[in-house]
């Protein structure tokens, strides 16, 4: 009986004072407050919704990168282990190193097959040239675009491990460097070509500067063999098949496709296949 007492005597009402109000019964929340908090929820609503567009994006954006970068990734592994297996030496040269990830990829790969390459990487690190033919027209190919300064480029390598004792830069738009390039400074014994100059005058450009330097067993890749526009064809394919398409000496075998947009060829001495017969694939 105590009990209920104390319990009465805490929610009695006092004496001549009102008793509160239900929850939803005040009335000094009025129609315009209603009106503003309404239109906050949807202010706030718009922007959840403006940014799960955007991390859809983003996340679009980051797949796309991993996937071309892993389709990279396992062409070097395969390269490089295919080099080491079948003993043929020489250095890595690089045409197109913006943004560092092909080149970093490189590397370890030579180390993982213990392959005593050496790498070069040659880029303007300006971005794209102007562009010189017909053949060069791409709406992505814009001039000063994919552009990694060279002191970014330093800072990449060193990131990802890439010692600056094992790479050598040379700098520069490819019409202007590769003519004068002394043979001293310039890699004479190449394993693999990467070639990721996108544009069909800059292949042009790089095909001319290794052809002296050609040798059976290396391997050539491009990595923009399947980019073509709906007004012209892949300007790395039209320069590579105009090279090689009459050549006496020196015959393509297809290797490898890697990523949607590249292709590598091992390098073949066509006096080893005297009867030219080709495969039908």
């Amino acid at each position: 009986m105590e009990r209920r007492k104390v319990i009465d005597s805490m929610t009695d009402t006092p004496s001549g004072a009102k008793g509160s109000a239900p929850l939803g019964s005040r009335s000094d929340v009025t129609q315009k407050d209603l009106q503003q908090l309404q239109e906050q929820i949807e202010v706030l609503q718009l922007r959840i919704r403006n940014l799960e567009s955007h991390s859809l994006e983003l996340s679009f954006k980051s797949r796309i990168k991993f996937q071309e970068r892993l389709g990279r990734e396992e062409f070097f592994y395969k390269a490089f282990r295919a080099l080491s297996f079948n003993q043929i030496d020489g250095d890595y040269v690089e045409f197109g190193s913006h943004g560092g990830t092909t080149f970093s990829l490189a590397y370890h790969q030579t180390v993982l097959h213990r392959h005593k390459a050496k790498l070069w990487a040659f880029d303007s690190f300006q971005g794209f040239p102007d562009q010189r033919d017909t053949e060069d027209e791409h709406p992505k190919w814009i001039k000063g675009k994919m552009s990694t300064s060279l002191e970014d480029f330093h800072r990449i390598c060193a990131e990802a491990g890439v010692p600056k004792d094992s790479y050598t830069v040379v700098p520069g738009f490819y019409s202007d460097v590769l003519p004068t390039l002394a043979k001293e400074d310039s890699p004479n014994n190449i394993a693999l070509a990467y070639i990721d100059c996108d544009l069909y005058s800059s292949t042009q450009d790089v095909l001319t500067f290794l052809w002296p330097r050609l040798k059976h067993g290396m391997i050539l890749a491009f990595d923009d063999y399947y980019c073509w526009s709906d007004t012209q064809a892949s300007g790395e394919r039209i320069a590579m098949l105009e090279a090689f398409g009459e050549s006496d000496e020196w015959e393509l075998v297809p290797y490898l496709q890697f990523g949607w947009h590249g292709l590598a060829f091992v390098l073949q001495d066509k006096a080893l296949n005297p009867t030219g017969l080709k495969p039908n694939f």
